[in-house]
């Protein structure tokens, strides 16, 4: 194949290759297995990277290899944690956790014990992949017509205050964890971020990039919180802290404390509760102790989606897993590895296997307790073949549209994972969504509320439509790979509806091109905006915009424009979200860990 260096500015990868001729890749084939632990074709190709790098020319940092224990977050100290909690005896739950304490003191701007979680577990002794859905639910005193009342004639629930807040589903799922998969006690589990949040930590570049961004906004929208002076004096006292500053939240330490003396129901049925309840009711909130009381979490049986040799892993509604298995499910009706994999064709077919998935997220998707999500339908052979023959090899869809079926009645992020010496591989994510939340701290506590509950549709006809002790439509998604039935990459990738496209992407990236674990994230990537969303609305948008990466060929994005894409290239590494992966080679046994070169994060084994 013949390749042409080109300089770019791609997140501090300043050369990549790409094809000096696209149509000569046409009828190429690439490996059909992971290249997870493999030298890239680029390397065989050329040998030589940016500044003399002697191996990975298309690759930020080379994969981290280890026989014992892997951990890969968005941020180097909490990495650090994880890695001390497996060499203790801890389980890659117990790490897991451990990890993600940590992160809601260190990386506030996209988690915190104020949010939900959701994660995958496979359990190597009974040989099976487990899935948890701890995302917590609508105040149950707050019916429709008042949530209507209280928005005052707008059309949406907004991002901030308290109209947003769900019960935060976190804890519940660290204890749920814990008491299924964890070894260690919770004080050692939880002590290494009491012990940060009480003595300090420096801030990492890009979280401080994100903090300054979050201040900028919570001031420009005071007027729609309905109290901010907590927020200020936990984050932002006097002002949002710079690279390099020390951060301490004492009110987190005594929170995480109070989780190690009282457990879970410290935040459910005690003083954290009561806390929380008294604060909502200060400041007119809905939330109060009686939802806390009644939360619960749910385990639940994650869905595999076979594409060439593999299997694509997500949790079930009211996520929005199933999108990306309904991209593969169309995506396996093409062989994309007959082109590069800066081919248009392929970011041609990702793209409208994107917008047909999403059009049906949009029309079912919702809290399986409400409403019938028609899994079994969207999720077959024969729909997906359906779905496919819709595309058009040489232009887009002007209106896609959801699938029709009968029915017997109607009804900013963080990713982290951890694997142990025993084989234990943890998936989980964990978010207040929108920004750093709601803008709500409660009195003493440390920790934001989310605003997950802006997610709720207001179309009382919708399955994703407002009521009371209801979970909204989700983003957060862990993912898993499986091959012949045994873990082979724990994965995910942060940012909102870019979740399903990024696990598609890296998906293709290790199975189709052979890429290694590290390149497969590095590599530039796609976000298609537009369409129907899940909160109704959206219509006017359907063919919406694509937004690449820097490192897309001029030839590529014209041949795109050409097909009738909207295209648009954004050098923002938010856009794209934060990807950290764990991969598990069959034969050894030894793990490669890999980490999202747009974010502060570090994988580490031992």
């Amino acid at each position: 194949m013949a390749y042409q260096l080109r300089a770019i500015n791609f997140k501090g990868v300043m050369w990549t290759l790409v094809p000096l001729l696209l149509s000569s890749c046409v009828g190429e084939k690439k490996p059909l297995q992971s290249g997870a632990d493999k030298p890239s074709e680029e390397y065989i190709q050329t040998g030589i990277g940016p500044g003399g790098r002697p191996i990975g020319p298309a690759w930020s940092r080379s994969p981290v290899y280890a026989s014992n224990g892997m951990a890969a977050t968005a941020q180097p100290l909490a990495t650090q944690i994880a890695i001390d909690i497996l060499k203790s005896g801890g389980t890659a739950a117990d790490a897991a956790i451990a990890a993600n304490a940590a992160l809601g003191l260190m990386e506030p701007t996209g988690n915190g014990i104020g949010g939900d979680l959701f994660a995958m577990v496979w359990d190597p002794e009974a040989e099976e992949l487990a899935g948890l859905n701890a995302s917590g639910r609508s105040p149950k005193s707050r019916s429709f017509g008042q949530l209507l009342k209280e928005l005052d004639g707008s059309d949406k629930i907004p991002p901030l205050g308290h109209l947003p807040v769900t019960v935060p589903g976190a804890v519940d799922g660290w204890f749920e964890l814990h008491k299924r998969y964890g070894r260690l006690p919770m004080d050692e589990i939880l002590g290494p971020a009491i012990d940060y949040a009480e003595n300090g930590f420096p801030v990492s570049p890009v979280i401080a990039f994100y903090f300054a961004r979050a201040e900028r906004s919570f001031m420009s929208r005071l007027d729609q919180i309905n109290e901010f002076e907590n927020a200020r004096a936990v984050f932002f006292s006097p002002e949002a802290p710079k690279v390099g500053e020390i951060f301490k939240n004492p009110d987190l330490a005594n929170t995480y404390r109070a989780l190690v003396e009282g457990g879970r129901d410290a935040f459910y049925k005690g003083g954290i509760a009561r806390t929380i309840d008294k604060y909502m009711r200060r400041i007119g909130g809905d939330l109060v102790f009686a939802d806390l009381n009644s939360h619960t979490s749910s385990w639940v049986t994650p869905v595999c989606l076979d594409y060439r040799t593999v299997e694509l892993c997500e949790l079930p509604p009211n996520g929005q897993g199933f999108a990306a298995l309904q991209m593969v499910n169309i995506l396996k009706n093409v062989d994309l590895r007959q082109w590069s994999r800066n081919h248009p064709k392929v970011w041609h077919y990702l793209t409208e296997a994107k917008r047909l998935a999403f059009e049906d997220l949009a029309r079912y998707y919702g809290d399986p307790d409400f409403s019938d999500v028609p899994t079994e339908q969207l999720l077959s052979d024969a729909y997906g073949k359906q779905r496919f023959s819709l595309i058009d090899p040489e232009s887009v869809l002007r209106d896609p549209s959801p699938g029709s079926f009968q029915f017997e009645s109607e009804g900013d992020t963080t990713f982290l994972t951890v694997a142990d010496r025993d084989g234990m591989m943890v998936s989980l994510i964990q978010s207040n969504y929108r920004g750093m939340g709601s803008g709500l701290v409660p009195d003493g506590l440390g920790f934001m509320l989310q605003d997950r509950g802006e997610l709720f549709s207001l179309d009382p006809n919708h399955p994703n439509a407002y009521q009371p002790g209801k979970r909204p439509f989700h983003t957060i998604i862990p993912a898993f790979i499986l091959q012949d039935n045994r873990p082979l990459v724990s994965f995910g990738l942060m940012g909102g509806s870019m979740q399903p496209q990024g696990h598609v992407q890296i998906l293709i990236n290790l199975i189709d091109y052979g890429m290694n674990l590290q390149e497969a994230g590095d590599a530039a990537r796609m976000n298609h905006s537009g369409g129907r969303q899940p909160t109704g609305g959206g219509d006017e948008d359907l063919l919406g915009v694509l937004h690449l990466e820097p490192g897309v060929s001029d030839i590529t994005v014209e041949a795109l424009r050409e097909m009738g894409h909207q295209v648009k290239i954004v050098d923002d590494g938010i856009m794209f979200g934060g990807y950290q992966a764990i991969y598990r080679n069959p034969s050894t046994g030894v793990y490669v860990g890999a980490t999202e070169m747009r974010k502060d994060g570090q994988a580490s084994g031992y």
